[in-house]
């Protein structure tokens, strides 16, 4: 385990009674804010993802809104264009779903920071799919499960985390 993963651990767990994006409630947190905020804490994690981008990877797509700040520290290690997905296209302007690097024809990693059930790395994922995005990966920085969730390898992804909530938890000791 990376020896910086107690920072991780230390800068973002919270206790307490949390409902989540998925309608659970949780009795621990990992407030991805915090660690996104730390400049030295997210170009660690970033520098840690490297390894886990695919070589195939065209263009590294982060998910609104705390996708962003990691794919875009992901981007400076990799060199890759980043896309930047916004929940829906927004209404006004451009009136993209992506902002950034161009997805359509070219192929994908969607990156995220932490995910529970991956509902929203689907969703994004066949917005971007329909238009003409080839996606199968899938990076995040903590994944509160074991395994890959049951949703996002129904929709043909691979998912990678940078950490799951087990991992972090030998922290739990250390932090106190």
């Amino acid at each position: 385990m990376r020896s910086w993963g107690g920072g991780v651990y230390a800068t973002a767990h919270l206790t307490g009674e949390f409902v989540l994006r998925s309608g659970q409630v949780a009795a621990e947190y990992f407030d991805k804010y915090r660690f996104e905020a730390d400049p030295l804490l997210l170009d660690a994690i970033a520098a840690a993802m490297v390894p886990l981008v695919q070589a195939e990877t065209e263009v590294l797509a982060g998910l609104e809104l705390g996708g962003i700040p990691v794919v875009t520290a992901l981007g400076r290690r990799t060199g890759l264009p980043c896309a930047f997905v916004r929940k829906q296209a927004k209404p006004y302007g451009t009136r993209r779903l992506a902002e950034g690097a161009q997805t359509a024809g070219r192929r994908v990693t969607v990156v995220e920071d932490v995910i529970t059930t991956g509902g929203q790395v689907v969703l994004s994922t066949e917005q971007l799919r329909a238009q003409g995005a080839q996606i199968t990966d899938v990076l995040c920085v903590i994944n509160r499960n074991q395994g890959t969730p049951e949703s996002l390898t129904d929709a043909g992804l691979t998912l990678q985390a940078l950490f799951t909530a087990e991992d972090l938890a030998q922290y739990a000791t250390t932090a106190s």
